[in-house]
């Protein structure tokens, strides 16, 4: 789930959002260079039917980056990127997964076109994974928290928000998989001189395997924040690699994506989303 700035959906910034896409860009095609070809590592059809599955059962670190080439109402780029963990728990023989998302954020914080850069606001989410008599199908529904982590006022909302997460991905077809992700918060504490937090997002997403690890994805972020009445409805394709190697799935992708509708100032018109994602058989 993507986390937005009180006074805009997105973080912008002039010249540091282009610079964090260029790197993770090289790092991504460094990355590939080093895991090794394509087509002696991704020859799991499971692995790459489960590798964008976000309740999967295994250990994930995931980089990755939303670099926003234009801002309504603005004539700024910018920038977002996220630092992702998740991990499988048990408590009293249930099953859950823990999904921990940092993001660094730029925004422009004068009318000159001042920037700031920095970490922005903590949000965990506790997922109940549900038995749905399938192993290749998995349901998730739990809460989620949103911490004031961000040191600097102008990255982040200074409220302590909480609401829930809701996730679903079919992957019973080697070939097609598909699924959602809700989530919808609200601000209960923090400093009363900033905006309420009330925002709920769904992130429907469909992969396509053309074979040896290589996808095509659709997986846009759907907002709407319930205090202003702002949305934002991007819709994107993009292309992915998947790569397994000994114990670790690896999964490259980036997805253009492209605002069809939206409300309020501080939207995505266009942004181009890209990542680096690692699971960890058990």
């Amino acid at each position: 789930m993507r986390k937005f700035h009180c006074r805009s959906r997105v973080g912008v910034a002039a010249g540091a959002g282009s610079a964090i896409a260029r790197r993770l860009g090289a790092g991504i095609l460094l990355g590939t260079l080093l895991i090794g070809p394509a087509g002696n590592t991704a020859d799991a059809p499971d692995a790459a039917a489960q590798a964008n599955n976000p309740l999967a059962n295994m250990t994930a670190l995931n980089f990755q980056d939303y670099y926003i080439g234009r801002i309504t109402d603005t004539d700024e780029d910018g920038n977002q990127f996220w630092v992702r963990f998740a991990k499988p728990f048990s408590v009293a023989k249930t099953n859950w997964l823990m999904r921990a998302s940092l993001p660094v954020n730029s925004y422009p914080v004068a009318a000159d076109g001042g920037i700031a850069t920095g970490i922005g606001d903590l949000n965990v989410f506790a997922a109940y994974l549900f038995d749905t008599g399938n192993p290749a199908v998995s349901f998730g529904l739990g809460p989620q928290i949103t911490a004031p982590t961000a040191p600097d006022e102008r990255l982040g909302s200074e409220k302590w928000s909480a609401g829930f997460a809701n996730v679903l991905f079919d992957g019973r077809s080697k070939r097609f998989q598909y699924g959602y992700l809700l989530t919808w918060q609200a601000s209960f504490a923090g400093s009363d001189d900033r905006a309420e937090v009330n925002v709920g997002a769904l992130q429907p997403f469909a992969f396509y395997q053309l074979g040896k690890g290589l996808y095509l994805r659709a997986a846009p972020i759907w907002v709407y924040n319930f205090d202003n009445d702002a949305y934002s409805v991007p819709l994107g394709l993009g292309i992915g690699q998947v790569i397994k190697r000994g114990k670790t799935v690896f999964n490259l992708f980036i997805e253009p994506q492209a605002s069809v509708a939206y409300r309020g100032s501080g939207q995505p018109d266009w942004q181009v989303f890209a990542g680096f994602n690692m699971q960890f058989l058990q």
